[in-house]
């Protein structure tokens, strides 16, 4: 099941994150920056146990990221972290936000639920938001993608 997470599943979200973060997949999230965005957080739940999280986070006008999305290893590839990404974008929608992007080492991932590739130039608002303050500004390695939906394309 995908809801909308609650403070309950704070250290959950962020054990699932920072499993990835020792493997150099994803920056790691405090606890505090976990409670700072709960209300961006969407986790799939299987009998009580947190399997899988992602956030939509709105950045500027128009313009959100789908960032932390972390499946337990065991339940990779069973299709929990494209419906998280489907329940973000869905979101975004809701909120009238057409145009999303993340930042990603999964690049076919994404590009099978229809993100395509963009220069990291085109977010400014995500740069000067997060990428500043990032260990590895200038030198990111990550891959920019953006999907964009609705109307105003």
């Amino acid at each position: 099941m995908i809801r909308k997470a609650t403070i309950k599943d704070a250290e959950a979200i962020q054990f699932l994150i920072n499993e990835y973060a020792k493997k150099g997949l994803m920056l790691p999230r405090s606890l505090n920056s976990i409670y700072e965005s709960i209300r961006d957080f969407f986790v799939y739940e299987e009998d009580g146990k947190i399997l899988g999280v992602c956030a939509l986070t709105v950045v500027w006008d128009n313009l959100a990221e789908v960032r932390s999305l972390a499946v337990h290893p065991e339940r990779v590839r069973q299709g929990i972290g494209s419906a998280l990404v489907e329940s973000c974008l869905k979101d975004a929608e809701v909120l009238g936000i057409n145009r999303i992007f993340t930042l990603t080492y999964q690049i076919e991932f994404f590009k099978k639920l229809g993100f395509e590739q963009i220069d990291k130039n085109a977010l400014p608002q995500k740069i000067w938001r997060d990428c500043i303050n990032c260990v590895k500004f200038p030198n990111c390695d990550e891959t920019a993608m953006e999907i964009r939906t609705g109307g105003d394309e």
